[in-house]
Parts: C-alpha cells; sequence; structure tokens
C-alpha cells in the first residue's frame, strides 16, 4: 500500500512552474471550488479560513456574500480576496477509540453511525482513512473513496486495551493535512480520556494550530454521573516489540499497529473516576482550528452526532486572503465577524507563520 501523495519538495519545484505556464490572470481565474484555488495566486501564498455562521438557535445561516464579512488578522482588518458558499469535496480522517471501554453496545452504535455517516450523509468524492486507537494508535485504512473498503475496516475492530487518543490524533493530523482536497478534516470519536499516550495534550494543540486541519470531536461522556470508586492498582503491562508496517506514511511517520493485550483489555484496568472522558482536552482539540467538540450521552446518540457533523462540512463559508509574508515563525490571530445579524461564527482562530 502506498499514498498517493506529492512531497513537499516536489510540491516547491512544481509550483513556480505551473504558475510561468498559466500566467498570472489564468491563475486568478480559476473557479474558487477547484482544488489549490486558495492556496497560490500569481505566486502569493494565501491564508485559508473555513468558516460556520450560525443562529441562536444553531441552524446554518445560508445565502451570505463576500461582502458580508470582515476578516481580522492580529486585529487588524485584512482583504479577502477569495470566497466560497459551494460545497466542496473533503479529506477526511476518522479517529476511533478502540478500547476496551468501547466493547459492546458503543462500538455497535459506532459501526452502524460510521456506516451512515459514510453511505449517506458524505458526499461520494470525498476521500476518507480510519485511525483507530487503543494503548497505540494503528491505521486501519489509507485514502480511499471507496465505500466499502471503509466499512470493511470498520467492521473488522475488535475493542481492547487503553486509550491513546492523542498520540493517534498527532499522527492523524499530518496524514489530513496532505489530502488532496482544499478542506481538510477529522472527526474524532472517544468515550474516555487518554491514558496511554507519549504525546501532550498541549504539544498536540500546539500541532492542530500549525496545520490547515478542522478537527471536530465527538465524546461519549455515559450517564453525565461517575460512581465513586477506590482506586485500584494497575497491573504492568508486557513491553512487546512493535513491528512496523511495510509502508509509507506522509511526513516520514509510522502509524503503530493495533496491539492486543487480551479481552477487554488483558488486565489494563482504570477505575471509572480515571476512564472518564475529558471534554476539556477534546476542546483543546478542537475549538483552534474551527471546529467544536459535541458530548453525548449514549452510544445511540451518535448517529444524530455524525449528521450533525457531516451537514456542517457540507454548508461552510470559503474565506481567503494574502498572506503577509511574514515567515516569523509567530501565532498569528484571525478573527471573522459577519456585519449584520447576530450570529455565532467559528473559524480557525489563527496560524503560525513559519
Amino acid at each position: 500500500m502506498t499514498f498517493r501523495r506529492t512531497s513537499s519538495a516536489a510540491a516547491l519545484v512544481l509550483i513556480p512552474l505551473i504558475i510561468v505556464s498559466l500566467g498570472a490572470q489564468q491563475e486568478s481565474a480559476r473557479p474558487p471550488g477547484e482544488n489549490g484555488a486558495f492556496r497560490f495566486k500569481s505566486g502569493v501564498e494565501l491564508i485559508n479560513v473555513t468558516t460556520t455562521v450560525s443562529d441562536a438557535s444553531g441552524r446554518f445561516v445560508s445565502g451570505l456574500r463576500k461582502e458580508d464579512f470582515i476578516v481580522y488578522e492580529d486585529d487588524q482588518p485584512v482583504e479577502l480576496t477569495h470566497f466560497s458558499a459551494e460545497r466542496v469535496p473533503v479529506s477526511l480522517g476518522i479517529v476511533l477509540d478502540t478500547s476496551g471501554s468501547m466493547a459492546g453496545t458503543k462500538m455497535r452504535a459506532a459501526q452502524t453511525a460510521l456506516n451512515r455517516f459514510l453511505f449517506d450523509l458524505l458526499d461520494p468524492e470525498d476521500e476518507i482513512f480510519i485511525y483507530g486507537f487503543s494503548n497505540f494508535p494503528s491505521l486501519l485504512q489509507e485514502w480511499t473513496s471507496d465505500r466499502r473498503i471503509l466499512s470493511r475496516a470498520i467492521g473488522r475492530i475488535s475493542p481492547n486495551g487503553g486509550t491513546a487518543m492523542y498520540d493517534a490524533v498527532t499522527e492523524a493530523v499530518p496524514i489530513a493535512q496532505d489530502g488532496q482536497f482544499r478542506k481538510k478534516a477529522l472527526l474524532v470519536i472517544s468515550d474516555g480520556n487518554d491514558t496511554s499516550s507519549r504525546t501532550s495534550v498541549r504539544e498536540l494543540k500546539q500541532q492542530i494550530r500549525e496545520s490547515e486541519v478542522l478537527v471536530y470531536a465527538i465524546g461519549i461522556d455515559g450517564d453525565g454521573e461517575a460512581p465513586t470508586f477506590r482506586r485500584t492498582p494497575r497491573q504492568p503491562q508486557p513491553r512487546l516489540p512493535i513491528p512496523l508496517p511495510p509502508f509509507p506514511v506522509p511526513g516520514g511517520r509510522r502509524p503503530f499497529p493495533q496491539i492486543s493485550y487480551g479481552q477487554g483489555g488483558g488486565g489494563f484496568r482504570i477505575t471509572p473516576n480515571d476512564d472518564r472522558v475529558n471534554v476539556a482536552a477534546l476542546r483543546d482539540m478542537t475549538d483552534d482550528s474551527g471546529g467544536r467538540t459535541e458530548v453525548i450521552r449514549d452510544g445511540r446518540d451518535l448517529d444524530p452526532a455524525t449528521a450533525s457533523i457531516a451537514a456542517e462540512l457540507s454548508k461552510q463559508y470559503y474565506l481567503g486572503y494574502q498572506a503577509s509574508g511574514k515567515k516569523d515563525g509567530r501565532w498569528h490571530s484571525i478573527r471573522v465577524e459577519v456585519k449584520t445579524g447576530r450570529y455565532v461564527v467559528r473559524a480557525r482562530k489563527g496560524y503560525v507563520a513559519s
């Protein structure tokens, strides 16, 4: 299996040639829905801002025009050079909790909801990859638009082990960033707190800020009341060799395979107080990206939650403006406003000029 992607170095060589051959006027005239049209205009890098606008009831606000928006970088207004309200294809990664706590009804509900998400709610042109995570992250399916292949990968999941959510997302972000379509997103589904990652949530948040990936998360929080139990000691875990897969991953990363320590986690025991979903950590992952976190109480609520995210991915505005040209490695804040109406506007909160 080989990822069909072009390296960054090759892209830097090809882009000037394309600009020279097409000319500045032709490049500027490309339809806004084409892949890459928000990336360069006559050799100038653009900042892409995917924007969701909703009313007080949470309903998407349609019919807005370019002149209805004001965008600020570092509190200074910038001129919008690109705008689109059309639905465009999505490069989407699904990052699914496959730990022991998801066994049974939760996993069956997740498989049912994701199959509907893939077959009925997303566009057939959208490309998807799937990561699972228990004690380690594992790439379950590389990029494909073939829903049958994706469905089979989801159907093969056997939940076990702990929860290495941060490690899984940190491996999935560069793959999503390397997607072929302009819009890039991740959907993370988990029912528990991270117990096994080497990556910290602070490191992960910084990585997401440096990408253009929209991150969505659904946290399954049980019945909302964590019973009080005395903490029980965890059993020592066997240190098994980790075989590397035979295929490369963009950016030089290789995913860890899914490793089973036995049924129900093989003695990997966490009390309910440790295992509750960490909503604050999920919001740390999602909020700066322009995505959002949704907390549900039961696995059966996964279907409407994934349907809501699919609807949002199809009803967003695309804004683009020329980068300042400063490669200072600093964080530059972005704020998007709508001139009229009391609307809730959600967009990426900034970018790192690296």
